[in-house]
């Protein structure tokens, strides 16, 4: 059973779990109901999925047969690009609940900063909180400069920045404008879709602690203050990610795990897709 330790208290007064289950590219409905399930008895309370990933209908029917009471469940979902702007958000995010099977989500984010949306899809955001479709309200993939413009008019600014953090991308300089700002950084690809797991240094970290390299990226993670989301489709692998609480990383390990930065990322820079005005094509 998780404790108050294993929970970030989040601006709005709510809590959010540390870590949680990503769902992304899992589209398989029998996968889903096994990972939900299993994910559950091993812990997890934050399930992530995404308007994009198309499968919140597939998460929906997971939690009912699983049995899981709502309020034991913190989920996430995103607005896709092709929903932003004021009114298409808020009808998308009815769709989502409808799928979800749930009357709001935990976390509700922007999965993209579009220009072209960039304010409109934002009040959208906080009429949803308002009415109690959503709990907390929050962005992905915004860059500092994203985050500062949107504070020239919001209402009330995101608690959650979900962004790729990972040994090869440690963000460290957007991280520290998070703490300065109330914002919780959630990573994306934590554990770099897995390229960092064969890292010499984490092999290295793994063999010491007794941990697996995917135990060693995720607590470097903890201890950074960062939330976190990894995925996978196989329950062992699931179940295993979250057993990192009884062990800590020394404070020359979590320095060496950063000194591995190679500026490089997974996915698009933030302001591309900003200027673009769309992720896709790329």
């Amino acid at each position: 059973m998780l404790t108050a330790e294993d929970f970030y208290q989040l601006a709005d007064g709510n809590q959010m779990p540390k870590l949680g289950l990503g769902m992304y590219k899992v589209t398989d409905e029998s996968t889903i109901q096994t990972l939900v399930a299993g994910a559950y008895q091993a812990g997890y309370r934050l399930f992530d999925t995404a308007q994009m990933y198309q499968n919140e209908a597939m998460m929906g029917r997971a939690f009912q047969n699983a049995g899981l009471a709502r309020q034991s469940i913190f989920v996430t979902t995103k607005i896709a690009e092709e929903n932003q702007g004021y009114d298409a958000t808020l009808r998308s995010l009815e769709s989502s609940l409808k799928a979800l099977q749930m009357d709001y989500v935990d976390l509700l984010l922007v999965h993209w900063p579009l220009h072209q949306h960039f304010f409109d899809t934002w009040r959208a955001f906080e009429r949803a909180k308002a009415e109690g479709m959503v709990r907390s309200i929050g962005v992905s993939n915004y860059g500092q400069i994203h985050l500062q413009y949107l504070a020239t008019q919001a209402n009330e600014m995101p608690v959650v920045n979900q962004i790729e953090v990972h040994p090869y991308l440690g963000q460290k300089a957007i991280q520290a404008y998070h703490q300065e700002n109330q914002i919780v950084t959630q990573a994306w690809a934590p554990l770099g879709r897995g390229g960092e797991l064969n890292d010499p240094l984490v092999q290295r970290l793994a063999t010491q602690y007794g941990k697996s390299p995917a135990q060693i990226v995720i607590r470097w993670h903890l201890q950074n203050g960062t939330a976190l989301i990894p995925k996978s489709s196989q329950v062992e692998r699931v179940q295993a990610n979250i057993d990192v609480f009884d062990f800590e990383l020394a404070p020359e390990d979590v320095n060496a795990l950063y000194g591995l930065e190679r500026y490089t990322r997974i996915s698009q820079e933030p302001e591309l897709v900003y200027e673009r005005g769309a992720q896709y094509p790329h």
